[in-house]
């Protein structure tokens, strides 16, 4: 009886420690899917809307702005109720909207929905992030790369998948790409059930033992962190709705094609977080950051400056940019370890501000570029796409810069992680 007490709460502690690690895959491989089906759908809403470039840019930068409103709250939201039900709030706000995307017929009514969405996207990536951070407090690295490679397993399958289910014919009825994002939102189903049997660690660290936001905002490494993370982001994030319809209009790839070719760069995404996840421990986090990101930067550059016969180089550039969010998400969960949650709140946010600005700018250099060539002009909408998807490679080199400012200044202090 003795031994069975004994063995009672290590068995406990393992039961709840695969409960929230099934809760943060399930949720990495809903959030992956709900981020990167619109890459197959953007041509078909750009044409029902009858939306331009930089019509398109503006419309996913409100639903960036969606997601940098979400951010700012949820931290206080995680910290009044706990992580779980701001878990369960986050997936069941998806699942609401695709409700909403199904039965939108307008213009006004789409854009609504969303931007409804994206805030469910924000108040998820900043509760799993958290949760990420309080419970891998060995090899970090490794574990917050494996989690977020369950984010590229799924947008490696979300595009093909939208593109099937957009063609599924229901009771007479082609599902189109209203249907398709009711039916893969209600996924998010499925992790909402896996976080009502959790319970989740660090809501009840006393507030004295916290590090405010006014002490963290005096760390410049928690500054250069926000400029690789944001350009990091807009770089990867930028791929699931650019590239597809870059293919498209540039080399007049037909969906399937366009699709599968975005469905390789999340393959080679999800394959580089799952491989080259372990290397950032051994080699270091911020060191890491510099040499990744530099890749992802070269690739994007020789796939442009190769033209259609590079174009693989696209998808190659997916193992780069792939580890910069969850070693960013590790460098913050070892370097503030009593202050993840404000840390990576602020981060986050500043890194949505990026976001936002970034797909705008994307969107107004196509517009601006094909401006300057002749009316319709083929060689202007190419110059042009060509131009705004340069900025996706610039934004890797801008992170690589940014990582190398960091190390300079973190081996100067001899804070190097």
């Amino acid at each position: 009886m003795a031994h069975l007490q004994t063995n009672t709460p290590k068995r406990k502690r393992n039961t709840i420690y695969i409960m929230q690690l099934v809760t943060i895959f399930l949720g990495f491989i809903v959030f992956g899917i709900s981020e990167n089906i619109k890459g197959p759908a953007i041509p078909r809403i750009q044409f029902d809307f009858n939306l331009n470039e930089q019509q398109l840019g503006t419309l996913l930068s409100l639903n960036a702005l969606g997601y940098l409103i979400a951010c700012s709250f949820t931290a206080i939201l995680v910290r009044k109720w706990g992580i779980k039900i701001v878990s369960i709030l986050a997936f069941g706000s998806m699942v609401l909207s695709g409700v909403f995307i199904f039965v939108s017929h307008t213009y006004p009514l789409f854009s609504a929905s969303y931007f409804f969405m994206y805030i469910g996207n924000g108040m998820l990536e900043i509760a799993l992030a958290i949760l990420g951070a309080r419970i891998f407090v060995k090899n970090t690295g490794m574990m917050m790369n494996l989690s977020h490679f369950f984010y590229g397993l799924s947008s490696t399958a979300a595009p093909l998948l939208a593109t099937g289910v957009m063609s599924l014919t229901v009771f007479g009825h082609e599902l189109d790409w209203r249907g398709m994002y009711l039916v893969m939102l209600a996924l998010c189903i499925l992790p909402i059930l896996t976080a009502l049997r959790s319970t989740f660690p660090g809501d009840d660290l006393p507030h004295e033992d916290r590090i405010s936001l006014n002490m963290l905002l005096r760390d410049p490494a928690l500054w250069m962190m926000v400029m690789i993370l944001s350009s990091g982001v807009v770089s990867e994030l930028a791929v699931g709705g650019w590239l597809v319809n870059f293919l498209e209009k540039a080399y007049a790839w037909d969906t399937v094609k366009a699709s599968g070719m975005l469905s390789s760069f999340f393959l080679v995404f999800s394959l580089g977080r799952l491989l080259l996840g372990p290397l950032t421990d051994r080699i270091g986090f911020v060191l890491s950051l510099i040499i990744f990101s530099a890749f992802s930067a070269v690739c994007t550059f020789a796939a442009l400056g190769g033209g259609e016969s590079l174009a693989f180089l696209f998808a190659l550039s997916g193992a780069g940019i792939a580890i910069i969010y969850p070693t960013v998400m590790a460098f913050i969960a070892r370097r503030y370890p009593t202050g993840s949650d404000t840390a990576i709140t602020f981060v986050v946010t500043m890194m949505g501000v990026g976001s936002v600005i970034g797909n705008y700018v994307i969107g107004w250099i196509i517009e601006f570029v094909k401006q300057m060539y002749a009316a319709g002009s083929t060689v202007g909408l190419l110059r042009g796409l060509q131009a705004g998807y340069g900025f996706i490679g610039l934004c890797a080199a801008v992170c690589a810069v940014s990582g190398i400012v960091l190390y300079v200044y973190l081996k100067r202090k001899q804070e190097l992680i």
